[in-house]
């Protein structure tokens, strides 16, 4: 791997890892069918999970390339996701 491709992968992982976390959190907080006190704790355990999946994703994919669309492309169905839940 080339230095360029490190610096891309890290900052997939730590930029790109906590806009997934934050997007799932915030959607779950919105859309799940339980209390919201409940689903924004459920929420902010599942962006943990995500985030450390995310770092570990953007370092195991092919290419660096690759490691953000597979960090991308979830965020964006999550954000959707959120904008769904929101009230209008």
């Amino acid at each position: 791997m080339t230095p360029l491709s490190i610096t891309s992968r890290t900052l997939a992982a730590a930029l790109g890892g906590y806009g997934l976390g934050a997007l799932a959190a915030m959607a779950l907080a919105v859309t799940l069918p339980v209390a919201r006190d409940q689903a924004v704790i459920i929420g902010i355990m599942v962006a943990f999970l995500l985030c450390s999946g995310a770092a570990i994703w953007a370092f195991s994919a092919r290419s660096a390339w690759r490691a953000w669309a597979g960090i991308l492309a979830p965020s964006l169905l999550l954000a959707g996701l959120y904008m769904w839940g929101l009230p209008a």
